[in-house]
């Protein structure tokens, strides 16, 4: 992990991989609830972790670079959301081809896996989800569809993500939900943040 500064109050975690972001961007939330870090945001990217609104940078750099991350301890998000999913995409079949499989097996994956946010980005509410193993990555289209109905389930590279409102996109649908995942009046207005665990299961 490597440490930089980004501005006159900001720091950027360089990290060198998804599960080094997690490990530090729960170690940063746990460090700043108990006093040990002050920041306004920390905000996790793919391999990245911004922390925003530090005071004195340079203080705050030297005192990350001899913290270590403590996996699965305090300030790791146990919190898990289930969202209820009726898996009638119309990209399961592509989804099925790149996995080599047939529908019903990438259905069946789906529900299996325990996903997590990693981070969040592209709208508001929408969260990037980990879990499915790399060797399941899955292209882009080519053209993205001019608009995508809110609730729907998608696939795309190794992520997993469910558009919180209708919007342009070029994810593979592998399905919708009813939930609800931006609320601008809700505290937080997302239901879905870094470090939750996200369940897709049949919808009732």
């Amino acid at each position: 992990m490597r440490i930089r500064p980004v501005g006159p109050h900001a720091l950027l975690l360089d990290c060198d991989d998804p599960e080094q972001v997690e490990a530090w961007r729960a170690e940063l939330w746990h460090r700043r609830a108990s006093g040990e870090l002050t920041a306004t945001e920390i905000v996790p990217g793919a391999v990245t972790v911004l922390l925003d609104g530090v005071p004195d940078p340079s203080a705050a750099a030297d005192r990350i670079a001899g913290w270590r991350p403590r996996t699965g301890g305090p300030g790791a998000t146990t919190a898990e959301v289930r969202v209820p999913v009726v898996y009638d995409g119309e990209d399961l079949p592509r989804v099925a081809a790149h996995w080599d499989t047939d529908v019903p097996a990438v259905i069946d994956r789906l529900r299996r896996t325990e996903f997590r946010v990693a981070f969040c980005g592209f709208a508001p509410g929408f969260a990037y989800l980990t879990g499915l193993p790399p060797a399941l990555a899955v292209p882009r289209l080519a053209t993205p569809r001019t608009r995508v109905p809110a609730g729907s389930v998608a696939l795309a590279g190794p992520y997993a993500g469910i558009y919180p409102a209708a919007s342009p996109g070029g994810w593979l649908l592998v399905g919708r939900t009813d939930l609800p995942l931006f609320d601008v009046h809700a505290d937080p207005p997302a239901r879905l943040t870094p470090g939750t665990r996200v369940r897709l299961v049949d919808t009732p």
